[in-house]
């Protein structure tokens, strides 16, 4: 993956400086979402001089190289995720909590890809998110409910 995201960056006329080679390799070993904040710490405890401009720079550059994926749940805060050699897969959000889940349904896939061709449309990629309570918060929602008042 860094070779790829090296002839990227030489196609738009940069170089593979030793921070941004610092930033893809640790967001490549982080699996799942991670915050661009997050991603600064990270980064800081390996150099310190890493500003976060850089990291937030470089996020940019991987999501325009299609390395990663932009995701946004809902709560006003965009995370990033391994786009490039990853299997695609939707998301399923608490409202609540803010956990997430990766899901993969064959048969809504399916139905995407009718829908679309219903249309005309041949389906390149798409994203779908789908927000409502985990089980864990819909039980303490329960619980809270069937309490008597006072």
């Amino acid at each position: 993956m860094k070779l790829t995201f090296e002839k990227y960056i030489a196609s738009q006329g940069l170089k593979m400086t030793r921070q941004r080679g610092l930033i893809l390799e640790i967001f490549l070993k982080k699996e799942g979402h991670i915050s661009p904040e997050e991603l600064y710490s990270l980064v800081r405890k390996k150099d310190a001089t890493v500003g976060r401009a850089t990291v937030y720079r470089m996020l940019k550059l991987l999501k325009e190289a299609d390395i990663a994926r932009e995701v946004d749940f809902g709560d006003g805060f965009s995370r990033y995720e391994h786009k490039y050699g990853h299997a695609h897969h939707d998301h399923l959000i608490c409202t609540k909590c803010g956990k997430t889940m990766e899901v993969v349904d064959e048969e809504i896939e399916a139905l995407q890809e009718k829908l679309a061709g219903r249309h005309g449309f041949s389906l390149t990629s798409h994203e779908m998110d789908l927000f409502g309570l985990c089980p864990e918060c819909r039980e303490k929602e329960a619980r809270v409910k069937r309490q008597p008042p006072g």
